[in-house]
């Protein structure tokens, strides 16, 4: 069985930074494509980053220069390092393992296959 969990979301001022860690175990069954996505307060989820099979990473154009994803294939566990945070960052942040994954008009998504997704994580950004 599948299992993503997500970890190392809080409360922070702005300007603060968070490091927002998705261990994985189970076997993925082909998706080489992982991702954070984020659910705002009322809004829909929407793509953060994602890092597909090949380290292609794309990033939504307004975390790019703030946002970091990486992972640790040894320890089957992703990251997503968040600095200069600002309100508008609030949301509960989820990690996903899709197929593939692609980027069109600053929207980022899985496609190919079911996703698999995690519980997700709060981040709360206060000024």
């Amino acid at each position: 069985q599948v299992q993503l969990t997500e970890s190392g979301g809080g409360s922070v001022q702005v300007g603060g930074s968070l490091r927002l860690s998705c261990v994985v175990s189970g076997d993925l069954n082909g998706r080489n494509c992982m991702g954070w996505f984020r659910q705002p307060p009322g809004k829909t989820n929407k793509g953060v980053a994602t890092i597909d099979g090949a380290g292609r990473i794309t990033y939504e154009d307004s975390v790019e220069g703030r946002f970091t994803i990486s992972q640790d294939t040894a320890k089957n566990t992703l990251y997503l390092e968040m600095n200069n945070l600002k309100p508008g960052d609030t949301a509960i942040y989820s990690c996903g393992a899709g197929v593939s994954c692609g980027k069109s008009n600053n929207v980022l998504y899985f496609f190919g296959g079911t996703v698999y997704w995690g519980q997700g994580t709060q981040v709360t950004v206060s000024s």
